[in-house]
């Protein structure tokens, strides 16, 4: 984890994670509003591309839990969004790391979804990211309460305040959703809190960020992965949770295989080069899934997507390939000083991250 404090400034600048999230939540949204030919998506629209509503769950159409929070109804329900995600995510993000953030961001998401929807006694649809940067909002409210956020007691109070007021001025307002999402974001950041502080007994390594990042991103495609029908041929015989203990029990020793070899000399350089694989086989994995369920055509009411998806449906393996060609190469890229430290390595790097394990206690 870093090893610097929050700052007590109202405002942070954003980082990563946060401007990665914002690209994408507009990009989504933005291409539904391109869609409805205005500044507002019609709920036809939203349930068509992953709004949220009362039989998703019934139905196992889990995919919505997260596909919900990055679409919105219209310009101001984005900005006022948007507006929050930035306003708080700087701050977590500095505070705990991209890694943790992401997990506590969808975390909150999924979570809020699921709250929302057993608090709906009626038919509904909801969009938006409102769970989530309130959920981002819970975790700095924990982070506050153990003493580890250096902000005063006005930030939660001026920004809680704000957003009760505009909600209290909008009926469309999903209260499940947020309160939801707060509260799983509050309850995430202590388990990570409690999780930091045992670790050092199992890890003897801290993961760099980069490192982190990419581990947490395959555990999210290992998770979807064990939610589909497919995994239930390799998981034939085991009963039940079969799939979920399987990636489970796998994702535990990858990361004690990643720790043992970040121990050793010029080890980063072959954790981060490792991954770099492991992300491009993901899309290819990824692509072939999809591909398996390709239709001659798939009518999204959008030209350019529909146009995409029918080349794709045609060269699913070459598209896949370069996709995950292009995937490696972004990692590494990103990765760039990580691999140089990593391959300057003579056993000092393994002795750093060390080090820097048993200085931490907790987030």
């Amino acid at each position: 984890m870093p090893s610097y404090r929050a700052s007590s400034s109202f405002f942070e600048v954003p980082h990563a994670a946060v401007y990665a999230l914002m690209t994408l939540t507009v990009l989504a949204s933005g291409f539904c509003f391109i869609q409805a030919g205005g500044p507002e998506a019609s709920g036809e629209l939203l349930y068509r591309y992953g709004g949220m509503y009362s039989g998703a769950i019934a139905r196992h159409e889990y995919w919505r839990l997260i596909a919900y929070g990055f679409l919105h109804v219209n310009f101001v329900h984005l900005t006022m969004n948007m507006l929050c995600l930035v306003l708080w995510g700087g701050h977590l993000e500095r505070r705990i790391g991209p890694a943790y953030f992401l997990i506590i961001y969808l975390c909150a998401m999924v979570f809020g979804a699921v709250i929302g929807n057993g608090i709906h006694s009626t038919p509904y649809l909801t969009v938006g990211a409102s769970g989530a940067t309130s959920g981002i909002l819970g975790a700095l409210f924990c982070l506050w309460i153990l003493g580890k956020l250096d902000v005063r007691f006005d930030f939660f109070a001026i920004n809680i305040g704000l957003n009760i007021a505009f909600a209290l001025g909008n009926s469309r307002i999903d209260w499940g959703v947020h309160l939801g999402g707060f509260a799983a974001g509050l309850i995430a950041c202590a388990v990570l809190d409690l999780v930091e502080k045992a670790i050092p007994y199992v890890l003897r390594c801290k993961f760099p960020e980069a490192v982190k990042v990419s581990l947490t991103l395959l555990a999210c495609v290992a998770a979807l992965w064990a939610w589909s029908g497919r995994a239930q041929a390799v998981a034939a015989g085991v009963a039940g949770w079969g799939p979920a203990i399987i990636v489970v029990v796998a994702s535990c020793a990858v990361v004690k295989i990643v720790d043992l070899v970040l121990s050793m000399k010029k080890g980063l350089a072959i954790v981060v080069t490792a991954l770099a694989g492991a992300n491009a086989t993901a899309v290819m994995l990824i692509g072939w899934a999809l591909a398996s369920s390709c239709r001659p055509r798939w009518p999204t009411g959008s030209v350019p997507l529909d146009n995409f998806l029918v080349t794709f449906c045609l060269n699913p393996v070459l598209i896949s390939g370069l996709s995950a060609i292009g995937v490696a190469a972004v990692t590494l890229w990103l990765c760039a000083k990580e691999i140089s430290r990593g391959i300057e390595d003579v056993g000092f790097v393994g002795t750093s991250l060390r080090a820097e394990r048993s200085r931490r206690h907790g987030l």
